[in-house]
């Protein structure tokens, strides 16, 4: 607002000049009485390094060279504006009438150098020497100011900002002003480079006066910058940059857009790229920003919701709640690739989690589904909180696979990048999970599991080959696909395998635990209607290889004797290896013949131990005089025995009875 004023003084001042030219006045003290008022009006010094000519046709005007406008002593010794040349005409008849109706105001070559020093002072702020412009004084009536066409022709702009750490630069400046009347409708368009980036910019607003005073008005504006394109319609002021209305932006680039900006940052993966919103958005003088009844997009994410945006702090935080349908988040590369996993393993391609850093947030989603590298999931209701580049989702409910994931997931790119999580699966199908998250297809049922993890790496394979872990699962109700484990133990006969086999089982049960992406178990079971079986071993995720023993419990077979024969599964996921274990075998065999020599052993052993028993009980009979009597314990014969004998004894002793 002051600039304008400082400006309508240096037309003033020039109208002075051009009145002095019918009197004949030499141009040096025209320059001199324009460039006095200037600096009474405003407190800058205005000089002129070359000739001022005076015009009198299409319309009475003026037009000086070499134009400089000094700065407050704070800001330096450099100007605020310099100018190759500056033309104003004006209407005469309005000029008259005590208007100021310009025709046009044309500065060629401008160049324009704002600043705004740490303490909040700006040096476009032209009050007069004696604090109050020179166009706050009363006059007998309002002066009706109207501007034409104002013209900016190869000009240049900077703007320093000590207060928020910014340095814009625009060069090729081109930009055009209409304003009919100062009090009414205003038209700008500005065009050109900053920082290296294309800028073109139109505004409307339906107050001039209220807009360059800083108040609220409504405004129309038109901003593509380094690829960004806003379009704003509503309500907005200068004075705190306060805004309300429809805004639609799309951002392909932020990079360019920020440093355009003059700022560092804003490297985004392309998978996330271009971000756009629409919607009515707010945004208050202290910088927060609200998004109502809006529609957001990152890359394939479509979102709509509500969103409240503070820029205060360390980082931005963002806050809000989002719907949304179907989100396929899958990249180029992993797109229907089927778990992000090549012939030859997980893939190494590096991860780019520095999204992450960009803004803390507390989030509240609801999807019909998200389409991953990894895998699909149905209908999902998600809470995420990231704070300083770790996000942690809870999965309040994640439909998969006919049944549902809950729990929480952590990724953490503080310092390298880590996932983790602590997870419950109930009644999800195995096969087409399995198929998306390792194109594993040999094993089909109905999940319940639990599962805590921690990984680290900036790769799908870094991390699966530094998973640790633990947890329990129970398949219930499947098959697995590709060899008949009854048949191969019944008959130990290895080709029960490929196309056509397959061991239909009742559950599945253990627990596992996971170190340097190695899965270990010892208390696998196995219950089908023709084998029982237990398990043991190690499945590599990282390596994605197997090394598992599976032992016989029992072979429900009447005409089958049951043999222990290990079944060792070794080799690659894809390509796994099944061999009977031989040396199990031999041992199995001659623990078996060890038993029965053990049991004639033990047999041989009774029946000497029990004709010694007979003989010894014969003899004890014959020396005792007695006979066992049915039924009778040999106890008892004993004793009676042993009572005779006795007897007889004294008796003899005695002489008699």
């Amino acid at each position: 607002m002051r600039l304008i004023k400082a400006l309508a003084a240096t037309v003033l001042g020039l109208v002075v000049l051009i009145g002095a030219v019918f009197f004949l006045m030499p141009t040096e003290r025209i320059a001199n009485i324009v460039a006095q008022q200037f600096q009474t009006a405003t407190g800058r010094t205005l000089s002129f390094g070359g000739a001022v000519r005076p015009s009198f046709y299409p319309v009475i005007g003026a037009s000086a060279q070499g134009v400089r406008i000094g700065n407050p002593e704070w800001a330096g010794a450099d100007p605020l504006l310099t100018a190759e040349e500056m033309d104003i005409g004006l209407d005469l008849a309005a000029l008259i009438r005590g208007d100021l109706q310009i025709e046009r105001v044309v500065l060629q070559s401008p160049t324009l150098h704002l600043r705004r020093d740490a303490e909040g002072r700006v040096n476009w702020d032209m009050a007069g020497a004696s604090g109050a412009p020179a166009s706050d004084a009363p006059t007998p009536r309002e002066r009706r100011v109207a501007l034409t066409e104002a013209q900016i022709r190869g000009g240049s702009l900077r703007f320093e900002d000590a207060l928020a750490g910014t340095d814009l630069r625009i060069e090729g400046l081109d930009a055009t002003l209409r304003m009919p009347d100062f009090a009414g409708e205003a038209d700008l368009s500005i065009s050109g480079q900053m920082n290296g980036q294309a800028v073109a910019l139109s505004l409307n607003t339906d107050n001039a006066a209220r807009t360059l005073a800083g108040g609220v008005t409504t405004v129309m504006l038109d901003l593509t910058a380094a690829g960004t394109g806003i379009t704003f319609a509503g309500r907005a002021g200068l004075e705190g940059m306060v805004a309300e209305g429809q805004v639609q932006a799309n951002i392909p680039q932020p990079r360019a857009l920020m440093q355009m900006l003059g700022q560092s940052g804003g490297d985004v993966a392309s998978a996330w790229l271009p971000l756009a919103l629409s919607g009515q958005v707010t945004r208050t003088e202290d910088g927060r920003i609200f998004a109502r009844d809006s529609q957001f997009r990152a890359g394939g994410i479509r979102l709509t919701g509500a969103a409240d945006l503070d820029p205060r702090g360390d980082r931005p935080r963002l806050t809000g709640q989002f719907t949304g349908d179907v989100l396929d988040l899958r990249s180029e590369a992993g797109a229907g690739s089927g778990g992000g996993a090549g012939v030859s393993g997980w893939s190494r391609d590096p991860i780019d989690a520095s999204a992450l850093a960009l803004l803390d947030a507390d989030i509240s989603l609801r999807l019909n589904g998200v389409r991953t590298d990894l895998t699909t999931v149905g209908r999902t209701d998600l809470a995420i909180v990231i704070d300083r580049a770790r996000a942690v989702t809870t999965l309040r409910e994640v439909a998969l696979f006919g049944g549902a994931v809950t729990g929480e997931f952590v990724m953490n790119n503080r310092s390298g990048l880590s996932v983790g999580g602590d997870l419950r699966m109930r009644d999800v199908d195995l096969l087409p999970l399995l198929t998306d998250l390792a194109d594993y297809r040999r094993l089909q049922g109905i999940a319940n599991a639990e599962v805590q993890f921690l990984g680290v790496g900036n790769s799908m394979d870094a991390i699966m080959n530094a998973l640790r872990g633990d947890g329990r699962i129970t398949f219930s109700q499947g098959e697995i696909i590709g060899f008949d484990l009854a048949g191969m133990l019944r008959n130990l006969d290895m080709s029960y395998m490929g196309e056509g086999n397959r061991t239909v089982y009742q559950s599945i049960t253990g627990t596992f635990a996971i170190s340097d992406g190695v899965l270990r178990n010892d208390d696998l079971r196995l219950d089908a209607s023709r084998v029982s079986v237990t398990g043991r071993g190690a499945v590599g995720l990282g390596e994605r290889n197997l090394d598992y023993r599976i032992v016989p419990v029992a072979l429900r077979d009447a005409e089958t004797e049951l043999l222990r024969v290990p079944l060792m599964i070794t080799g690659p996921w894809d390509a796994p290896r099944f061999r009977l274990d031989l040396e199990a075998l031999a041992q199995e065999r001659l623990r078996a013949e060890q038993e029965r020599l053990d049991e004639l052993a033990r047999e041989e052993a009774r029946r000497l131990e029990d004709r010694a028993r007979a003989q010894a009980e014969d003899r004890l009979q014959r020396e005792l005089g007695v006979e066992r009597e049915e039924g009778e314990r040999l106890q008892d014969t004993l004793r009676r025995g042993v009572e005779q004998e006795i007897g007889n004894r004294l008796r003899g002793l005695l002489g008699g009875d």
